[in-house]
């Protein structure tokens, strides 16, 4: 049975995105079976792996209103243990259209008990919010993973979120486990950098995974073109790192 992890911080420009595609796509080239599941109306997952929102005529959105089966709306990505589930931007819609429906918190949970028989990992990329679309990733996860940027006011906000994470664990989901911590945009050379690493660790402990993301100009660069960073630059720190990470995210935290 496959692990469904939701990664999320309701902050922007933190590299939950990137942590997604990159996480997971390095889990692919070790041969483990991977479906992302884009559930954030933005769809940088879904054009970040090469698929144009705007021509997909099946998404999570009709996933979610029952109007297709998943089957129907999963996507094969050019990495051959590497599935999508994508979204677009009539996923907006989709929250007013849950609101008065019948457990609508648990309709992803609903999908995905089928699916993760299919998968040894589902990753959910969440919206940069806690909305309804998160909370029903949180209702279906088995864990959260959140990425906190080593800059100012990284530690901002995850109080809140973390409190989220106890309603869903009291009310939805009481098997709900933090998964970790992974510093992003962490840039050696600025002592803010570490004194954020420093914070976060004195703070989540041994929550907080031991391998770090650089800054790197390749790995930003990587959306653009539609590939994860393992197929752009496999030779950039943005790669190594990320595949430092799934290591580390198979095997255990040191």
């Amino acid at each position: 049975m496959g692990k469904i992890v939701a990664i999320a911080n309701q902050k922007g420009g933190v590299g939950k995105t990137t942590t997604a595609i990159n996480l997971a796509s390095s889990l692919a080239v070790m041969e483990k079976r991977i479906l992302i599941i884009d559930i954030d109306p933005q769809a940088n997952a879904t054009s970040g792996l090469g698929f144009d929102p705007a021509n997909l005529e099946s998404t999570i959105y009709d996933v979610l209103l029952e109007k297709i089966p998943y089957k129907n709306a999963v996507q094969k990505t050019f990495l051959e243990y590497l599935d999508v589930l994508p979204a677009n931007q009539e996923l907006v819609g989709a929250e007013i259209e849950m609101v008065n429906m019948m457990s609508r918190e648990t309709r992803l949970s609903k999908v995905l008990k089928n699916v993760r028989n299919e998968y040894e990992y589902i990753f959910i990329d969440c919206p940069p919010s806690l909305n309804l679309l998160t909370v029903n990733s949180f209702t279906a996860g088995d864990s959260v993973l959140i990425p906190i940027q080593c800059e100012y006011f990284a530690l901002e906000g995850l109080t809140q979120l973390l409190y989220t994470i106890r309603l869903i664990q009291r009310n939805l989901n009481a098997k709900l486990d933090l998964e970790g911590i992974v510093l992003t945009m962490y840039d050696s050379r600025l002592n803010l950098s570490k004194m954020v690493a420093e914070e976060v660790r004195k703070y989540f402990g041994d929550k907080v995974y031991q391998t770090v993301i650089s800054r790197n100009v390749r790995l930003g660069e990587a959306p653009s073109y539609g590939q994860p960073i393992i197929s752009f630059d496999i030779h950039s720190s943005g790669a190594i790192n990320y595949m430092k990470l799934a290591e580390e995210f198979i095997h255990g935290k040191k």
